[in-house]
């Protein structure tokens, strides 16, 4: 594949310190420089919910991420690119990462059918359908105009057999090959995914096919969609040593802080997560404690900040009280101010892993962390898998969808 080479694209990674695995870095793109690791928020319809770009730029996020399927049903990129491309439409000049819309597809159940040349499916708002091919996902995001751009792959729920998964993480290397083919747009950096689901063997042969095209960057995908967190932990471990050290390693939808912290620990570079936000938007706010609910009635009274050792715009000019209140009273502010509190809070969980990777003293800083922060049980980690699950047979059943027909395979 050496032929379609995209390490010409602007993207360059240059580590500044490394602490056992963990590694810190500066990710050179068209649009700026992002240190790493770092958590990209994520704002999937050309907007991070219920913040401003400014808002995103006073918390310190260094990149963000938008989403193709997304954008493809609503405006359409043929509006965005009117506007001069995503940075333009959505008034942020940072690096934006464009995630090709394999996940979204695969969460769409029985809305559609995969085969071996792409994915028909039916949109979940209207009932439409619409054709997703590894060509047509790369004239979407050269349209969309991000910075990196992923390469269109099959994700496989948990659990899946390992001929499921085989085909899957087959399919996702031929599907690689087209993208390249097919080419990104001026100045973006195509990042391949690796697949596997739970076996090592396929993600060993995936992450090989991929690294074999010699890309900008890659990916670990098919994680996080239902399996253990030991599970998880295994595979990436497992997965990392696979990829060239010299490349940024971006590891697809983690983003809870005891998360963030081991992924680093095990030389992962880059991550997104719509858990913060959305955390944020049901009164969740972190602390290196854990997540509070700033709902309960014990932050009623309480005339502290929601974090004294946090320096977001929230916690430096209202009160906890403040910020109960109007959860309570289910006012519009309240989700903007749990929102920048997440994300900051994250940057600065960043910035600290930064200079512990510097100082040469990661793994105490994790161990410290970990010995201070509350991560949810496997029984609430459970509970909060179904509510995502059932968030996604919400949105598959809504009225447009489920009047749609089923996708015809």
């Amino acid at each position: 594949m050496t032929d379609r080479n995209c390490t010409i694209a602007p993207l360059t990674l240059t580590i500044e310190a490394q602490s056992g695995r963990a590694r810190a870095g500066r990710l050179l793109t068209p649009h700026g420089v992002v240190p790493t690791p770092c958590f990209m928020p994520v704002g999937t319809q050309a907007t991070v919910k219920s913040v401003s770009p400014d808002d995103l730029s006073n918390v310190g996020a260094a990149m963000i991420l938008a989403n193709t399927y997304h954008l493809l049903l609503r405006p359409g990129p043929e509006i965005v690119a009117a506007h001069g491309g995503l940075h333009c439409f959505m008034g942020w000049q940072g690096p934006i990462l464009t995630d090709s819309g394999g996940f979204q597809v695969w969460s769409l159940a029985r809305l559609r059918c995969i085969d071996d040349d792409g994915v028909t499916f039916r949109s979940h708002l209207d009932g439409s359908e619409h054709r997703l091919t590894p060509e047509r996902v790369m004239a979407i995001q050269a349209q969309l105009g991000a910075d990196v751009v992923m390469a269109f792959d099959e994700c496989v729920g948990y659990p899946a057999t390992h001929t499921e998964a085989a085909a899957a993480a087959q399919r996702t290397s031929r599907w690689l090959e087209r993208c390249l083919d097919a080419r990104p747009g001026p100045g973006q950096a195509l990042f391949g995914i690796v697949q596997g689901s739970t076996f090592t063997d396929l993600r060993t042969a995936s992450a090989q096919a991929t690294v074999a095209a010699d890309l900008p960057g890659y990916a670990i995908g098919g994680l996080s969609v239902g399996e253990s967190k030991a599970e998880m932990w295994r595979i990436v471990e497992h997965t990392v040593p696979l990829l060239p050290a010299e490349r940024p390693r971006y590891l697809m939808g983690i983003g809870s802080p005891e998360d963030l912290v081991e992924a680093v620990r095990l030389g992962i570079d880059l991550f997104d997560c719509v858990l913060p936000t959305r955390a944020a938007r049901h009164a969740g706010l972190y602390t290196d404690a854990g997540r509070l609910n700033i709902r309960k009635a014990r932050f009623r009274a309480d005339l502290g900040p929601i974090d004294p050792n946090c320096d977001c715009a929230t916690c430096r000019t209202f009160t906890a009280s403040y910020v109960h209140h109007l959860f309570r009273a289910k006012e519009l502010l309240a989700y903007r101010l749990a929102t920048v509190h997440n994300l900051r809070y994250l940057t600065r969980l960043t910035e600290r892993m930064r200079a512990a990777i510097a100082a040469d003293a990661y793994e105490a800083f994790r161990d410290d962390f970990l010995a201070k922060f509350r991560a949810p049980d496997a029984r609430e980690r459970s509970r909060q898998q179904q509510r995502w699950q059932a968030a996604q047979r919400r949105a598959a059943s809504s009225p447009a969808a489920q009047s749609a027909p089923a996708a015809e395979c």
